[in-house]
């Protein structure tokens, strides 16, 4: 099988992509055997590459929808045939090659009125806005379940801020969403956000009436440029989370008067961990149904016909300028 990969990571300018012949793997324990079919370009493969630095071929891409073609002996959930999709793990070769091993217990079904390009743009963006809003911050999943709350969603415009938005607005809560461009505006409304506000101007402004009355507070960019605002946006006893490690000390003391909480969410924990695996199958099969339902709709917004060094290359360059709407797709036709 091919594998599309790197050695060393560079500014994207200077990266090489490198394609290889491998054998395919062989399905053993909890782990299943997919032909991958599509794969979305996270900004997280944009970060893992240009740390990378090992002698063997680093293979990213962490979201997928392929098909099963073996079983490792202690999988009884799924079979042969099947159609999964499943962000995977992050300590193992991702799915940017034409078969991937994933444990069984981190994929689920996938949603089955989407196609594969659509629905390999959702995994790691469901489950990292799943895990913050519901177990991070403890809200109940249910739909409507949350009609007197307010959560603040900062970077709404992205992958990971598409799918809150819908998954907030689902679950019942009043959503002000954060964007900057006239498209990304008109994106995050159609994504169903009830206010939006622009995070290049200060949000306690934009936001005076509403101090110390929000919620919950997604910071999906730059955290501690948004940490403050935050801190004095939040309800006492609320919560804020962030997804993007911050490179300088927070000033975490400033929630302390309000007890309120702060949580950092990275999906690939659970894995890295072997902590609570089973639960992302299980979200992953929630999310499915609520996509074949219309509840929530997809947020590809771009697709690459084929999966080559070179346009796998071209699909990071893309994702690194930082004004991505939505999700990149490529389909893995090589």
């Amino acid at each position: 099988m091919k594998a599309i990969g790197i050695y060393q990571g560079t500014d994207i300018e200077s990266q090489t992509f490198t394609t290889e012949t491998r054998p395919v793997p062989t399905a053993q324990g909890t782990d299943v055997l997919v032909k991958v079919q599509a794969v979305s370009v996270n900004p997280v493969d944009t970060k893992v590459r240009q740390v990378t630095d090992q002698t063997e071929l680093k293979v990213l891409g962490y979201d997928a929808v392929g098909t099963i073609t073996a079983v490792g002996d202690q999988v009884t959930a799924f079979k042969v045939g099947d159609r999964v999709f499943y962000a995977g793990s992050n300590q193992r070769d991702g799915a940017n090659q034409e078969y991937q091993l994933v444990d069984a217990r981190l994929i689920a079904l996938a949603p089955a009125k989407l196609s594969d390009e659509d629905a390999a743009a959702m995994p790691l963006t469901l489950l990292t806005a799943y895990e913050l809003l519901f177990e991070k911050f403890h809200n109940p999943f249910a739909q409507g379940a949350n009609g007197q709350k307010t959560v603040l969603i900062i970077n709404g415009a992205g992958g990971v801020g598409s799918a809150a938005i819908q998954l907030a607005k689902w679950a019942g809560f009043h959503v002000i969403a954060t964007a900057h461009r006239p498209e990304t505006v008109t994106w995050v409304q159609q994504m169903g956000a009830d206010e939006v506000i622009d995070h290049h101007e200060s949000l306690t402004k934009q936001l005076a009436d509403r101090q110390n009355q929000i919620d919950n507070i997604m910071i999906l960019h730059t955290t501690e440029a948004y940490f403050e605002a935050a801190a004095q946006l939040v309800t006492p006893l609320g919560h804020v989370g962030s997804i993007v490690e911050s490179q300088q000390a927070l000033p975490l003391g400033m929630l302390k008067d309000k007890a309120a909480s702060f949580d950092w969410e990275f999906m690939f924990a659970k894995a890295k961990y072997g902590v609570d695996m089973t639960s992302q199958g299980r979200i992953l099969a929630e999310m499915a149904q609520l996509l074949d339902r219309g509840a929530l709709r997809s947020t590809r917004t771009q697709t690459i016909e084929t999966m080559t060094a070179e346009t796998l290359h071209q699909g990071h360059e893309i994702v690194e300028r930082g004004t991505m709407i939505g999700k990149l797709v490529l389909k893995a036709s090589f």
